[in-house]
């Protein structure tokens, strides 16, 4: 595997207790360059610390009994970098599964893949294969890995496969629409968070975040530990989230 990029990381607080946590957790893991550009190092040794931060925060949402983890890692829209950088993502990709997984495994993590992994390196599509293959009977977590993943091409490809299988037009329904994403039988994510001191959503789960709550984190992703995990759960915990209703009796201008 290629050398790790030392991260200095305070070590993990006591775990808060925390009385209501999402069941789903989506992560848009941004500023890898930035974060290895202010260090003067180079943006795929940035790639290099922000892979190594995954295991720690899988651990952590682990620990906190958040059943279900999905990390945007590699966007439909990333192809548009520069060609070196591109092949580095995917390397990494690669040294992260053989590195990796075997822990992962042990840790009674479910790897599961969202995208379209059919433009990806065979060496690659091979091993993301494997570790869902692998890991299949684990249920502590299930971590789900978008790469070459887009929002706007999952649901393209749902409605093309729903045209595909015949469907009149009364058939097209938001449950027709959803069991043909990438992410069918995968609940909605309760909870988006974006690192990056970026506050936008990047044409990550469009169909599916309609109704998640967001979380916005001003560091990079390589900076976002342990106790930025409990941070994010401790405010979505505060959150009341209503989907678009209003409980009996309240005030119906509030």
């Amino acid at each position: 595997m290629a050398n790790s990029v030392v991260v200095e990381k305070a070590s993990a607080p006591p775990l808060p207790r925390i009385e209501r946590l999402p069941e789903h957790v989506a992560v848009i893991m941004d500023g890898n360059g930035r974060w290895a550009e202010r260090r003067g190092l180079s943006r795929n040794d940035g790639h290099r610390a922000g892979a190594e931060n995954v295991r720690a925060v899988i651990e952590r949402a682990a620990e906190h009994g958040v059943p279900m983890l999905t990390l945007f890692a590699f966007s439909t829209e990333n192809w548009g970098r520069p060609t070196a950088e591109v092949d580095a993502i995917m390397r990494l990709g690669a040294d992260f599964i053989d590195g990796h997984l075997d822990e992962l495994d042990e840790r009674g993590v479910r790897v599961l893949h969202i995208g379209d992994p059919s433009r990806l390196p065979e060496s690659l599509r091979d091993r993301v294969a494997g570790a869902v293959r692998q890991t299949a009977a684990n249920g502590r977590i299930t971590v789900n890995i978008a790469f070459n993943y887009g929002g706007r091409a999952d649901v393209v490809q749902a409605v093309r496969r729903l045209v595909a299988d015949g469907a009149a037009p009364d058939e097209v329904t938001e449950e027709a629409i959803a069991g043909r994403l990438w992410t069918a039988g995968v609940p909605d994510p309760d909870l988006l968070i974006r690192t990056g001191a970026v506050r936008r959503i990047s044409n990550f789960l469009l169909w599916q975040a309609a109704y998640s709550e967001y979380y916005f984190f001003d560091g990079m992703w390589p900076e976002f530990d342990a106790a930025e995990v409990d941070r994010a759960l401790l405010d979505y915990s505060k959150r009341q989230r209503r989907f678009g209703r209003v409980p009996d009796g309240a005030d119906a201008a509030t």
